[in-house]
């Protein structure tokens, strides 16, 4: 189903969704490193939820979600504040560590999570890219992390404010090396604070899934500043080659891809859709290049796939500092 088909059927609803029953469940404590548009998002649904939730961020953003939690504006969940633990590092057994800062973010962010201090919780990244699994299974357990996948619209407008747009949180959480009653007791969890959560057993798939979309979408309208309107109007044919080579690039890493289904989820989206690169480049913070550009470059090499439209762009926007 694509994200327009969920758009048309969640807006038929009027009202936004009530908070769970707190009983419903057992409570989890989890951690939420980056409470951002997305970390804030889910945490604040976690704790509206009855669970503890410990934000992990810079001791100014920690001290404002100690004082005054966790805001969300939302047409799906409603406007609510929810309250929130706040630290600079994890010093506490947590069931879970949800990972929701940015790739170029990524690596002095875990500096707040100590292994040691991880302990066996999970660790869920919900990073763009495809190769973050490997960094996070070498730093620690594998049998603890479970790359994972959300489709949401939601940002942060100021420390402890967020903004949810999008008519729907989707969570597909994989997980190779993690036993699947623990994926599945986080799935409930996670359900029943309001994101639809499914359990996948494929994580390449799954990553790869996102990356087939992602990729040319953020590399084409950040490279022309264009939104997705205009840019699958005006560069359609460059649109439809990135498409079809990283299709292929997810085809010989082992995930299926439909580049026809591809484009016509695009063209099925408002034409004022930016991608989340762009938004970045437009404000001038570092952009995911690397961990989505480069790692398709770095696959593509890897399995022999030529790519030139997706080589020539990414260089483009090396070039001009991306």
């Amino acid at each position: 189903m694509t994200h327009a088909s969920r758009a048309s059927h969640t807006s038929q609803t009027a009202q936004a969704s009530p908070a769970p029953n707190p009983s419903d469940g057992p409570r989890l404590t989890f951690a939420v490193l980056g409470p951002g548009g997305v970390g804030g998002l889910l945490a604040a649904l976690l704790s509206r939820a009855g669970h503890r939730v410990l934000c992990l961020a810079g001791e100014e953003t920690a001290r404002t979600l100690r004082d005054t939690g966790l805001h969300v504006r939302s047409t799906v969940f409603g406007d609510f504040t929810a309250p929130v633990d706040a630290g600079t590092h994890l010093r506490e057994p947590v069931d879970a560590c949800l990972i929701t800062v940015k790739a170029t973010a990524l690596d002095a962010a875990l500096t707040r999570i100590p292994p040691a201090a991880l302990g066996d919780a999970l660790l869920v990244p919900f990073l763009n890219g495809v190769e973050h699994p490997a960094l996070l299974r070498a730093r620690y357990s594998p049998a603890l992390v479970a790359p994972s996948v959300i489709r949401v619209e939601s940002t942060r407008r100021a420390p402890g404010l967020i903004e949810h747009t999008s008519p729907f949180v989707e969570i597909d959480l994989t997980g190779t090396k993690v036993p699947r009653t623990r994926l599945t007791a986080l799935a409930e969890a996670l359900t029943t604070a309001g994101p639809t959560t499914r359990v996948l057993d494929d994580e390449t798939a799954a990553l790869w899934a996102k990356m087939s979309f992602l990729a040319p979408f953020a590399l084409l309208t950040t490279r022309y500043g264009l939104p997705l309107g205009e840019a699958r109007t005006r560069h359609r044919e460059e649109l439809a080659s990135l498409v079809a080579e990283t299709a292929a690039v997810s085809r010989a890493c082992g995930a299926p891809a439909d580049p026809a289904q591809a484009l016509a989820r695009y063209d099925a989206f408002p034409a004022a859709t930016k991608s989340s690169m762009q938004r970045d480049a437009e404000a001038g913070r570092p952009l995911e290049l690397d961990a989505i550009g480069g790692a398709l470059l770095r696959a593509a090499d890897r399995h022999g796939v030529p790519v030139p439209v997706t080589a020539r762009i990414v260089r483009e926007l090396r070039e001009t500092g991306g």
